[in-house]
């Protein structure tokens, strides 16, 4: 039975008590009407602050309802009538604009319903992740007189992670959502397995910060439940913490800030059961959903991962969408006529073909063109392995036996990383193909099988996939010849993370092409100094089409550095990771007893076709 909620006394759809900025609110233009800081009760009184545009004319129509954490008060077209969209690289390029273009919206006949969750900017409340806020919303939102009673989600990121939460709630009315960087899948929106793969930290929740409009109480830090005291003392004692000491400053205050990060300081590890809940809900969600995210996305690992475990887990109808290697514009504005065809149909009944369409869309760096697919990872896929081998070799041919090789060709690689309290240098070993004689179709997620000793209990593996080149050069014995050239272009594409004590696998949820770590706190296990050890790495998934006479690079590495002073990044969305205080050697091995290799998905080019 679905209830009444939200309906304030004395008014049949609108509270009368609202912030002073409310004086905007019922103001018309020609196209659309603006009622702003509406006060909207939850069923347990909690009141959310709510922005609602619609059309300047009588009417129901369908409505796509926005919500996250993100201020609300910049979403809207005041903001955007006067800061046009900025590319990536534009220094008022402001990540958070992410709830959509409400004039577009507008006029192709929608409302554009914006609201603010509790605990955050103007909402009351504690931020907690109510389970049944958007339930409530959504009975609100069909109550008016505007609305047709159907109802889609739009925005990205935040936006995009509270639509899957909405989605589990399951309001009737909900028809279909599109949650393009669609965040974790596991966990919640910052779940640690999809945030932190391989369960190597990252400071993106600090870089964020100052987005930030959770409501957070500050006071003088006091005792905590005696289990929690035990966990942050022991996250004060942690040297890889203290080293950065803009993250043992959070530390300090007991929660009080920055949550997220303190969170994952103290628990770094995956909460026993969220698998297990994760799994329940995507039985749970049954709508249509429009989900993905970019190649871009790697740098912070949720919006991708997200995107793509929820496409694999959900039985419903589906497409993915995994678009180029720069971030979208703000404010959003892109992928509408994507994200119109697709209410078209599911709220007006449209025949856009939308649905008759290959369910997968990715963008091939390299070829720079659009390619479709019938499923991800691509089923025409050939998973082909590239072996690292001597003389900073990939190649596809495995390593000889034992027998056939003497002694010194079972000597490992080695590299000795200090931490960044000693140096900003970046050490690494590098394996590269020779150059390729046609072009290499590379598309889908991979895995690193990495045989290594280090000398410590623990490291971080951090791996880079590249794509070098063109190189016509030929290395001979001549002198100019005998080196690779350093001027070679390389472009990054993705990369891997692992944890050494975090390598234990959940071999029933792995596969070859992605392998599933426990990261339960009683999976974590140090290393033994100078063991060598298995380690499966994931490396988050790209497309890109290697061209004749480039090279596919891979370069191991433990350790990666804040681009600007003050433990800051010189780009927004490149958060860097909590590494070793301690300097760590590191030898891999890779013969044919221990043969560390790719796992490539290789796409044959006469399957890789073209949309229509």
């Amino acid at each position: 039975m679905v209830r009444s909620v939200g309906l304030a006394a004395g008014s049949p759809h609108l509270d009368d008590r609202r912030t002073s900025a409310a004086s905007a609110a019922n103001s018309r233009s020609e196209t659309m009407i603006e009622e702003r800081d509406i006060s909207v009760a939850m069923r347990d009184g909690t009141r959310l602050a709510v922005d609602v545009y619609r059309p300047d004319a009588a009417g129901k129509y369908p409505v796509l309802y926005a919500s996250a954490l993100h201020n609300k008060d910049i979403q809207g077209p005041d903001i955007a009538d006067i800061l046009p969209p900025q590319p990536a690289h534009a220094p008022l390029w402001f990540g958070p604009i992410e709830a959509g273009d409400t004039r577009r919206f507008i006029a192709n006949g929608y409302v554009h319903v914006i609201a603010q969750p509790r605990g955050s900017a103007k909402s009351e409340g504690h931020y907690g992740h109510e389970d049944t806020d958007h339930y409530d919303l959504i009975e609100w939102i069909t109550q008016q007189p505007w609305s047709n009673g159907k109802v889609g989600m739009v925005g990205i990121s935040g936006y995009a992670g509270e639509q899957w939460r909405a989605a589990a709630q399951g309001h009737p009315a909900l028809k279909a959502i599109f949650p393009y960087d669609a965040c974790s899948a596991y966990g919640g929106m910052f779940g640690f397995r999809d945030f932190n793969p391989g369960g190597v930290l990252h400071t993106f929740p600090y870089l964020l910060d100052v987005f930030s409009t959770v409501h957070e109480s500050r006071d003088r830090p006091a005792e905590l439940p005696a289990a929690e005291e035990a966990l942050w003392r022991q996250a004060m004692q942690n040297p890889d913490y203290k080293q950065y000491i803009n993250l043992y400053n959070i530390l300090t205050q007991k929660g009080q800030r920055t949550f997220v990060m303190y969170l994952m300081m103290t628990h770094p590890w995956e909460f026993d059961g969220t698998v297990e809940r994760a799994e329940e809900t995507f039985r749970k969600i049954k709508m249509p959903f429009y989900t993905g995210s970019g190649a871009y996305a790697y740098t912070y690992k949720l919006h991708w991962l997200g995107a793509q475990h929820y496409f694999q887990n959900v039985d419903a109808p589906k497409k993915l969408l995994f678009t180029g290697p720069a971030h979208l514009e703000r404010p959003f504005h892109q992928y509408h006529d994507e994200i119109i065809r697709w209410y078209d149909h599911w709220l007006k009944g449209q025949d856009t073909g939308i649905m008759d369409e290959p369910p997968v869309r990715y963008w091939l760096m390299g070829a720079n063109e659009w390619r479709t697919g019938a499923d991800w990872p691509l089923p025409e896929t050939r998973w082909t392995k590239f072996y690292l081998s001597h003389w900073d070799g990939l190649t596809a041919e495995p390593p000889r036996p034992a027998v056939e090789v003497g002694a010194a060709a079972r000597e490992p690689d080695v590299f000795t990383q200090m931490p960044v309290t000693r140096t900003t240098k970046v050490e690494r070993l590098r394996y590269m193909t020779d150059p390729l004689p046609h072009d290499v179709t590379v598309a889908g997620p991979i895995t690193l099988t990495l045989y290594a000793a280090i000398d410590q209990e623990d490291t971080n593996w951090i791996v880079v996939l590249k794509d070098v080149g063109p190189d016509v050069s030929v290395r001979t014995a001549r002198e100019g010849e005998r080196d690779m050239p350093t001027t070679l272009p390389e472009r990054e594409l993705t990369r891997g993370w692992l944890k050494a004590s975090h390598r234990a696998l959940d071999e029933k949820r792995s596969k070859p092409w992605e392998p599933f770590h426990k990261l339960t706190r009683d999976a974590i296990s140090p290393v033994t100094p100078g063991e060598v050890v298995e380690y499966q790495i994931q490396i988050l998934a790209t497309a890109n089409q290697f061209k004749a006479g480039h090279r596919i690079c891979l370069d191991i590495t433990s350790m990666d550095v804040p681009t600007g002073t003050g433990a800051m990044t010189n780009v927004e969305y490149i958060p860097y990771h909590v590494c070793s205080s301690k300097t760590v050697t590191h030898r891999i091995y890779r013969d044919a007893e221990r043969p560390s290799h790719l796992l490539l998905p290789i796409i044959p080019q006469t399957n890789n076709q073209r949309p229509t």
